[in-house]
Formats: structure tokens, C-alpha cells, sequence
């Protein structure tokens, strides 16, 4: 009986940890094989495990949990060489894997072939340990079960024990590929079986644009690396630069320009980076040297010089005390003219008009806004900056109401609050037309638009149509309800006397005024109003009286009411 235990424990040995029947591949995949001691914020260890090089150049494959919370990360390989992680490649906590690049200075790491085919059940495989002794050790065991998860993907359960050190070490196959990262079972099946997941699985992870979002990558605090394609790669700087710290941004950048150095976007986007956090000419001059590096890599130069004329704009645009070189509007009209002589595009001739705006050309802006509302870049934005031009220009208001008109109508139907601002500059346009009625039925739109979330100021506003329009109901309903939103606002109350004077309710109006006066009793207008009802109330003296005291206040509209009324 003792010796069948004793050949019963041999056998186990011989199965687990043996050292007969050593794979041909097993020397040289070992050193694949490395450490991983991840850090916390205050630099201290978080976790200790295990990963393997799956590329030459560093790539690498480990399990998430031993990277979520890290701050930085390096591996160990089997001759104790100590490398940096430098960036994640992509992370998934369901199937727990990341695929990570480690710093390798330019020379080539032992790495493991990845399996282009899945394991069958009853399949020998075999792990391998992390381990700096030269005598190679390895587990043995059978594949129980393949679970699809992909496209050739599949979760595996083994037959083989596995302790704690032996997670994310490499499964291998008989021809010495790797079929997977080993994972420990948990529950009953502790001491019986243990679980891999697909290489393949973890080769495939990658950052994309989706990534920016993702909440396992966001638990990694190392920095993360780029899609791997350059339209990608762009599409997820745009991405980043919303949400992502600005020192990260910064290092995502460079990272960008070093993938990607004849990338013009990579010189743009870090320039107009460097510039929104310039604090001095050296900064300045870094931005400049991008935009040159631009227009040196560029196929399409017009595009460079149109945005080193966005970036002149914009700056001067913070109105700087000190003027950066020649970086004047008139330096930024000439880049943009020079995009616009390489290739009119109305992107280009509307930034042009933005430019004379701010210029005050208001005449040359016009003429540049009414080139984009005639082509094919038409917008309710561009007839806006038309119609604002021509006003500035001083020119025909019945124009800039053509205009206005042409601008809501490129609006989408029915009008919302995205668009209704356009609504309110129409109404005050129809308002200094004296055009009362349709700027009344503007408001009532831009109500609408905004599912009536409106202030005090805009039933203000509207009153003074509604009251011109001769609406004095609506005017009354209007200014009560400003008083109502504000009523300490003194103007709304005056604004409410006139209409009841407008309408014959002289008593009313006067009560009004009084109350206005608690408010503030040294508002000269209350009193005015307050004499202009009383006289038509036959109260002479008291007419007389108020007269005075807005006169005495400062009011300058009162003396010809004192000269008609008060000898």
C-alpha cells in the first residue's frame, strides 16, 4: 500500500514539475518571461506579478488587477535587468488583461509567438514560472474546456494546479506558442483547475477613440499610448484634449509628433496648446517653431497658413498688453490671404471677415461674409456675422432685416434653443426699425423655441414691443411678471407706470411710482412720471412738486414739463 502512494506521489511529480521530457522551445521562451512590481501614488509598491513579452520591440501582456491604481510600473526579466513600463496599450477588467509597452532602448527582448489557432480539449499544455535560475521549470497540464470569446479567442480551463506566483505567466502549447494567460480558479474549483485567457485576446486590445472614455484604462494612472493609425490617433487627440489634464495632453502631443513627425495636425494642435497656456515670449517663440515645422512637413500648405492666421486672431483676441513680434491683425489678414490665394475656400474667406471684424473693417468684413453666404459653407452663422457687419457698417437696417430673415430661415424647423438667440437680435433689429408688431411675434418665437425658460429682462423686452405694437394688455401681463421675477428691479416698475398712464389709469400709475420710490427714493424718473399722472389727476401742486425733485435729482427731461406745467 505504501508503495503504491509512493508511485502514486512520483507520478504527480514527474507531471507537475518536470524536468524529463524538457521542450526543445522551453530555454528560450522562458526569457520571455518577467516580473511585473507595479507603484502607487506615493510611490510605494501596490502589487507584484507576472507578464511576458510578446514582440521584439516590447510589447507585453499581464493581468489589469495587478495595473489598476498604478502610477508607474517596471518588469524584471530572468537576469534581473530592471525596464520602465512606458505606456498601456489597452486594458479589459472583465477577461482582467492589459497589453502594455515596456522601454526597451531600442534593443530587441526574447518574445513569444502568439498560437494563430485555439487549443483543443484534451490538449497538452504547458505553463511556464517567472524564475532567474537557469535550470527551466514548467507546469504540465491538459486543456478541459475552450469557451469562444472571439475571433479565435477563447477562455480556457486547465487541468493544473496553480498558485498565487504563477498567475499571467504564458501558457504554451506542445509546438511552444502561446495560447494564453493563466488565471487562478477561485470557489470550489480551488486546487483543481485553473483558467487562461486567450494571448490573442490580450494581442488585440488596443487604444482607439472609443478609449478616452474607457473606465479600465482610466484606473491606470501610466500614461496610455496612441491608436495605431494616424487618422485614429487624431481623432483621439481631439478626444483628449477636453478631458484629459493639460500636462497629460501635453505629453500625448509630443507623443503624437514622435510617432507621427510628418504629421502637420501633431505641430498645430501642440502650438495652439502651447499658446492657451503662454506666459511669456519663450512659449511664444515655441509656438511659432511648430507652426514653421507645419508648413516644412505640410502637403497642403494653404491649411497651415490658414491656421497660424486662426492662431494670430485668437490671440490678439485676449487683447495682450504687450504684442507678441508682428503678431497684429494685420499679420494674421496677410496668412489667411495667403491660404485664400492658394485655395478660396469659404473657411478660409469667413475667418477673413472674422479678422476685419475685430479689425473694425466693418465694410471689408461685409464684403468677405456675403462671399460665404453665397457658398456652399451658407449657414445661419453666416448670414448672422452679414447682418452684423452691414449694421456695424452703418448700413441699411431694411438690409440687415434681409439678412436676419435669410439667417433664421437656414435655422432647422421647428426653432430651439440652440438657434433661438438668432429670434432676439432679429427682434431688435425689427424694434429699431420700428417695426413693433414683428418684432412682438419674434419674441413669442423665441418663447417657444425655449420652452418659456426666460428672465425678467426678456418680458422686459418684451413689454416695450407688445406697448409700441399698442398690445397694452400684453404689455401690462409682460412688465408685471419682470416685477414679479425681480422686484427690486425699479426700472420694470416705471416701465409699468407708463403703460397705465398710456392706458388712463393715472391712480394706479401713481401707486406704482410710490412703491418704486421705497425702493429707491432718490430715482428721479419715478418722480417725473409720478408729476406727468398727477397732472392729468388735476393735482397741480403735487405735479409741480415731483417736477422739482426730479429736477433737483439730476433728471434732464424735466424742464420742459416744469416750463408747460409749473408757471
Amino acid at each position: 500500500m505504501k508503495k503504491n502512494c509512493f508511485l502514486l506521489i512520483l507520478f504527480s511529480l514527474i507531471t507537475q514539475w518536470s524536468m524529463a521530457q524538457v521542450p526543445k522551445w522551453l530555454d528560450k521562451s522562458r526569457r520571455a518571461v518577467f516580473s511585473v512590481i507595479t507603484y502607487d501614488n506615493d510611490d510605494k509598491i501596490l502589487n507584484t506579478g507576472n507578464g511576458f513579452f510578446i514582440s521584439e520591440d516590447g510589447l507585453a501582456l499581464s493581468d489589469y488587477t495587478l495595473f489598476k491604481g498604478a502610477q508607474r510600473a517596471v518588469v524584471v526579466d530572468c537576469d534581473g535587468k530592471q525596464m520602465q513600463v512606458s505606456t498601456i496599450q489597452g486594458a479589459n477588467s472583465m477577461y482582467d488583461v492589459v497589453r502594455f509597452r515596456v522601454e526597451t532602448n531600442g534593443k530587441k527582448v526574447a518574445a513569444l509567438l502568439i498560437a494563430t489557432t485555439g487549443s483543443t480539449v484534451d490538449a497538452t499544455v504547458y505553463l511556464l514560472p517567472y524564475s532567474t535560475q537557469k535550470a527551466a521549470t514548467f507546469t504540465t497540464g491538459k486543456v478541459k474546456e475552450a469557451t469562444s470569446i472571439g475571433d479565435n479567442q477563447y477562455y480556457y480551463g486547465l487541468t493544473m494546479k496553480l498558485d498565487d506566483k504563477m498567475v499571467s505567466c504564458p501558457v504554451m502549447n506542445e509546438a511552444g506558442q502561446v495560447i494564453g494567460l493563466a488565471q487562478k480558479s477561485s470557489g470550489k474549483d480551488v486546487g483543481e483547475i485553473c483558467y487562461a485567457v486567450s494571448a490573442s485576446y490580450g494581442q488585440a486590445l488596443t487604444v482607439s477613440v472609443l478609449s478616452v472614455g474607457n473606465i479600465a484604462l482610466k484606473s491606470i494612472g501610466i500614461k496610455k499610448g496612441l491608436p495605431d493609425t494616424e487618422e485614429q490617433a487624431l481623432v483621439y487627440l481631439y478626444m483628449s484634449s477636453s478631458s484629459m489634464p493639460a500636462e497629460e495632453y501635453e505629453v500625448l502631443l509630443n507623443d503624437y509628433i514622435v510617432r507621427f513627425p510628418n504629421s502637420a495636425d501633431g505641430y498645430i494642435r501642440r502650438a495652439n496648446n502651447t499658446i492657451y497656456h503662454a506666459t511669456d515670449e519663450a512659449s511664444m517663440d515655441k509656438v511659432v517653431a511648430d507652426m514653421d515645422r507645419a508648413l516644412n512637413v505640410s502637403q497642403k500648405k494653404d491649411d497651415v497658413h490658414y491656421n497660424l492666421a486662426k492662431l494670430i486672431y485668437s490671440y490678439q483676441l485676449t487683447a495682450p498688453e504687450k504684442v507678441y513680434k508682428d503678431w497684429t491683425y494685420e499679420k494674421a489678414l496677410s496668412e489667411v490671404r495667403i491660404a485664400i490665394g492658394t485655395d478660396p475656400l469659404p473657411i478660409y474667406t469667413q475667418l477673413e471677415g472674422d479678422i476685419l471684424f475685430a479689425n473694425k473693417d466693418y465694410a471689408g468684413a461685409f464684403t468677405s461674409y456675403e462671399k460665404v453666404t453665397k457658398s456652399n459653407l451658407a449657414s445661419a452663422a453666416a448670414f448672422f456675422s452679414a447682418a452684423k457687419a452691414k449694421e456695424m457698417a452703418q448700413g441699411d437696417i431694411n438690409e440687415m432685416i434681409a439678412l436676419m430673415d435669410s439667417c433664421i430661415a437656414y435655422c432647422s424647423k421647428p426653432m430651439t434653443s440652440d438657434n433661438a438667440a438668432y429670434l432676439l437680435e432679429r427682434a431688435r433689429v425689427y424694434m429699431e426699425a420700428k417695426q413693433y408688431r414683428q418684432a412682438m411675434l419674434d419674441y413669442d418665437a423665441y418663447y417657444d423655441a425655449v420652452n418659456a425658460q426666460v428672465n425678467d429682462m426678456f418680458y422686459y423686452y418684451r413689454e416695450q414691443a407688445c406697448f409700441h405694437a399698442k398690445q397694452f394688455q400684453r404689455a401690462l401681463d409682460d412688465v408685471n411678471k419682470a416685477i414679479e421675477i425681480n422686484p427690486e428691479e425699479v426700472t420694470y416698475r416705471a416701465e409699468l407706470a407708463v403703460v397705465n398712464i398710456r392706458v388712463g389709469r393715472y391712480e394706479e400709475a401713481v401707486k406704482v411710482l410710490k412703491d418704486a420710490l421705497t425702493i429707491d427714493p432718490e430715482y428721479s424718473e419715478a418722480y417725473r412720471l409720478m408729476g406727468i399722472a398727477q397732472v392729468q389727476l388735476k393735482q397741480q401742486n403735487e405735479a409741480c412738486a415731483n417736477f422739482a425733485k426730479a429736477k433737483e435729482l439730476g433728471d434732464l427731461n424735466v424742464d420742459s414739463l416744469i416750463e408747460k406745467h409749473c408757471k
